[in-house]
């Protein structure tokens, strides 16, 4: 996914020039634009949550006809804000707004199907995250009938990822560092770390690219889908290998839901001490969610120590605290390795710190910026004040909105990728994502259930 390939601007820039001339500063100011509309209303008591509608879940078509016919005001004005956002930038590039407007119509009503497709309740048991929906029906219609060159402007891959992972910052704020504990900040370090360079290293030494073998090690390291799209853009990967990624990291999370559940209750783990080695093992989060759910319920019936509240609370610690959390310190580290010492450039020697900060994404400081914002404006808030005033009404809209930028992404690779792209690398991925595997199921057990099984086997909320 190369930040060369976009196409969004060829113009060659420097200086303050850039700061409206190239694509990654342009995904900061949209991105930090919405997180500090969203802090300044709920620093005045109100939220964005409004236009930051989404399909519910839903079992019947009947109950998703029912919300569209209630909210469809509220889709109409969301997506003329993203059409004005975008088209601002559009602008300011030099591309034909007419051609992008009438692309993004097209690309806005197939996304939104996309989403209610994924918010179906049997979509979800199964971790197909709209995300992978969009993917999925991308590449049919790209591969089975095709799109006509007309609607191609509006698929802007680059730019809709950016500003996602901008918007990505803004949902793991600072203190959930705090929160989580060093115990639960170290054992997910320890197995970030591992399992990241296992991955790498095997993927490298199967020959695969390195900015490939980046982004499947930190989709098995850290959050799956996010991660693989953050690492994704933060290194310069081709748009082949964030989908190649999140493929296996829901492969390996199905199997991850009923695998673990099974052989916890075999082991006879405690419910803590199993929601941590699930949250350490599993490489999704909804797909962890629903593992330790499982579990809590598995312990309670089998009579095991713990309760299902705490199988609950020790997997989010260690998965949607513990290991997300380093999703900017991987992208932070890559990006600057890559720009060091992956990308080919024709200079003799290594690059100076004025090269490095040309090639640098600068997406990822918007990342951090935007993550700073939330924690100054969240301070001093605990963790329960956190759950039930900060999460609804100021991150999870935002979230909401990070999720639309990421199916706009991943449709829009799907409609500009043949088949035999994404088959380029072979079974070479799945072997290096697969060695991950092993290593970070068998560390978290030991990590959980002996080394620091004291203080999960203590832990209460």
């Amino acid at each position: 996914m190369t930040a060369h390939s976009s196409g969004l601007s060829t113009r060659q820039s420097s200086g303050w020039r850039e700061l409206w001339l190239k694509e990654d500063w342009w995904a900061i100011w949209l991105g930090l634009g919405i997180v500090v509309i969203a802090a300044l209303l709920f620093a005045g008591g109100a939220s964005i949550k409004w236009v930051a509608v989404t399909p519910p879940k839903w079992h019947g078509i009947a109950q998703l006809g029912a919300h569209f016919a209630a909210n469809y005001q509220r889709y109409i004005v969301q997506f003329l804000l993203w059409l004005a956002i975008f088209a601002a930038a559009v602008a300011a590039l030099g591309l034909r707004v007419r051609d992008f407007a009438l692309s993004f119509l097209f690309l806005y009503v197939l996304s939104l199907a996309i989403f209610a497709v994924g918010q179906w309740d049997q979509a979800n048991r199964y971790n197909l995250e709209p995300p992978l929906v969009a993917l999925i029906l991308g590449l049919a219609i790209s591969n089975l009938i095709g799109t006509p060159r007309a609607l191609e402007a509006g698929f802007r891959v680059e730019f809709y990822i950016k500003t996602g992972i901008v918007l990505l910052g803004a949902t793991l704020p600072i203190q959930l560092i705090i929160w989580a504990g060093p115990i639960a900040i170290l054992q997910a370090s320890i197995v970030s770390i591992v399992t990241f360079v296992v991955i790498y290293w095997v993927g490298v030494r199967l020959g695969l690219d390195r900015r490939l073998a980046a982004t499947l090690g930190a989709g098995g390291a850290v959050c799956g889908v996010s991660a693989s799209i953050a690492i994704a853009g933060a290194v310069g990967a081709r748009k082949e290998d964030a989908p190649i990624a999140i493929t296996l990291v829901i492969v390996w999370a199905i199997v991850m839901i009923f695998a673990l559940p099974f052989i916890a209750g075999a082991l006879h783990l405690s419910a803590s001490v199993g929601g941590a080695w699930i949250g350490t093992s599993e490489f999704a989060d909804a797909a962890g969610f629903a593992a330790a759910q499982t579990y809590g319920a598995v312990a309670e019936h089998d009579k095991l120590a713990g309760t299902p509240e705490q199988a609950i609370w020790a997997f989010t610690l260690m998965k949607v605290i513990g290991r997300d959390v380093w999703i900017g310190i991987w992208a932070f580290v890559l990006a600057l390795v890559a720009t060091t010492r992956w990308e080919r450039t024709g200079i003799a020697g290594r690059p100076g710190p004025g090269e490095i900060w040309r090639r640098f994404p600068k997406f990822v400081i918007g990342f951090a910026i935007a993550s700073l914002i939330v924690t100054a404006v969240t301070r001093g808030y605990s963790l329960g004040e956190f759950n039930a005033r900060v999460n609804p009404a100021l991150v999870a809209p935002i979230k909401d909105l990070r999720t639309w930028a990421f199916i706009f992404c991943f449709f829009s690779i799907g409609l500009t990728t043949r088949f035999r792209s994404l088959a380029y690398a072979g079974r070479r991925p799945f072997l290096a994502f697969t060695s991950g595997v092993a290593v970070n199921v068998i560390l978290g057990l030991v990590l959980s259930a002996v080394v620091f099984a004291a203080y999960w086997e203590g832990l209460a909320r």
